[in-house]
């Protein structure tokens, strides 16, 4: 495998990414973009364990894995993030550094980045699917934050000039608390939140500037009603669901793996699904597995 980090400059901010690519053939036919979780610590380093048994497994596909505005190498401004913005940065991403057609790789609540590309797509339109890996709760995609909500948040507790955000963070990304909650919310083996987990995370979120788009998630700014967005998916999508899938929200409390999965396959119009073990982080807590059910779809469908 070779893996080569690069940088790009779009609205004149510095964004990284790095492309992944396998020591023999290169397939240009088509590429795979990771989109990668927002949260403490997190950027496209999320996808190592996964990239590696891509390759290790005998695959052949370029694997395009940026970072997002506010997220690991990329620049952090001090705004407010919505899809909307991110989606924006992956159309031009696409556009002038992929070029190609590519499949859209979607860990969990970044769904709504995945479905305002779709909406407003790179010309040519070269998004041919997607696979989504433990996205929120059926409940969470269809209920809405209120935006009087999302803006007292934002300003009263993240954004606030006596510093609560700014202290929430610094306790966030203690050690001791990325341990705990990952155990309790994300993986379904405990002895899985290893160092190598724990340490990208520490060192991701070690730039305090980091914070604006984990509160933006917080804040609930993705939160919208996606009902009628995702009935008019027209890409062959595939669903993957940890069978220990849970949710951190309360909207989502009750739903089980196989409830959420039915929901989805119910309202994709070209959508297939899948369980395999794991919670709500299967590329790196079942790569292998995970890597397995993706090729699958790739190469029936492509």
């Amino acid at each position: 495998m070779i893996s080569s980090p690069k940088n790009y400059s779009w609205n004149k901010f510095n964004c990284a990414y790095t492309i992944h690519q396998s020591e023999t053939t290169i397939d240009d036919n088509l590429a795979l973009v990771l989109i990668h979780p927002i949260g403490v610590g997190l950027s496209g380093v999320f996808w190592h364990r996964f990239v590696e048994t891509w390759f290790n497994s005998g695959q052949k596909y370029t694997l395009y894995n940026p970072d997002l505005l506010g997220c690991g190498k990329s620049d952090m401004p001090h705004v407010c993030y919505y899809p909307e913005d991110w989606a924006k940065q992956l159309k031009y991403f696409i556009e002038t550094v992929v070029k190609k057609p590519v499949i859209l790789v979607v860990q969990g609540a970044l769904f709504p980045v995945a479905i305002r590309l779709i909406q407003n797509p790179p010309q040519p339109n070269f998004i041919k699917g997607l696979a989504l890996s433990g996205p929120p709760a059926w409940g969470i995609m269809t209920e809405p934050t209120k935006p009087l909500q999302q803006k007292l948040l934002w300003n009263l507790l993240f954004n606030s000039p006596l510093g609560i955000g700014n202290a929430f963070y610094r306790y966030a990304r203690r050690r001791k608390f990325l341990q705990s909650f990952s155990v309790r919310q994300l993986f379904e083996k405990a002895e899985m939140v290893d160092d190598n987990w724990l340490d990208f995370l520490e060192k991701g979120a070690t730039n305090l500037d980091s914070r604006y788009a984990v509160f933006s998630f917080l804040a609930g700014f993705w939160r919208q009603d996606y009902t009628e967005d995702i009935k008019s998916i027209q890409q062959p999508t595939l669903a993957i669901f940890g069978e220990q899938a849970s949710s951190i929200s309360k909207e989502g409390k009750t739903e089980t793996a196989d409830q959420r999965l039915e929901s989805y396959l119910k309202h994709l119009p070209n959508g297939q699904g899948c369980k395999i073990s794991g919670r709500n982080v299967m590329p790196y807590e079942s790569p292998n597995e995970f890597a397995s059910v993706l090729a699958n779809f790739v190469k029936s469908r492509y």
